[in-house]
């Protein structure tokens, strides 16, 4: 099985991030969705399994949960969008894979047994950091993931209010 992880696009789906996930038999968003237009992209390509994040604060986000811990295949998998604020000792909640958000630093850990996998951000860019999404490899071996950074052409910095282009 092959689930896509995605996080962080502050109302941005990139193009470049949708044709990443596409072949993902379900996606996960680690959060900072920004606007359900995202998830309705997401979903015209597989089934979504989301989490509010920090950013997420609208009146159609209120229905998102801050955590879901679900069965993928044979699974378990716990979704956050803080790492920080996770709770619990994901080896003891035979947790086999943590899938986060927040940093928009793509990094992949195994620490006590159990995967840590934070996609990155493929939203707008923030400081040098890149623009990525990640896959979870799921099956009769240990889960096992992939960061993908994407090519995106620059995007010009946004203007500031009360300033005039020449």
């Amino acid at each position: 099985m092959i689930v896509g992880l995605i996080s962080d696009t502050h109302g941005l789906l990139r193009p470049e991030a949708v044709a990443a996930l596409v072949g993902s038999e379900v996606i996960v968003h680690a959060g900072d969705i920004g606007a359900p237009s995202v998830l309705d992209g997401l979903r015209a390509i597989a089934p979504v399994v989301a989490v509010r994040g920090n950013n997420d604060r609208d009146p159609w986000a209120a229905a998102i949960p801050e955590r879901v811990i679900t069965e993928m295949g044979d699974t378990r998998v716990c979704v956050i969008h803080e790492i920080d604020a996770l709770g619990l000792d994901p080896a003891r909640e035979r947790i086999a894979v943590v899938v986060s958000g927040h940093s928009h630093k793509p990094h992949i850990e195994h620490h006590d047994g159990v995967l840590f996998v934070n996609p990155g951000s493929a939203g707008p860019r923030r400081f040098s950091l890149p623009i990525a999404v990640a896959r979870l490899h799921l099956g009769e071996d240990a889960p096992r993931a992939e960061l993908v950074t994407l090519s995106v052409a620059a995007t010009p910095p946004a203007r500031r209010k009360g300033r005039r282009a020449s």
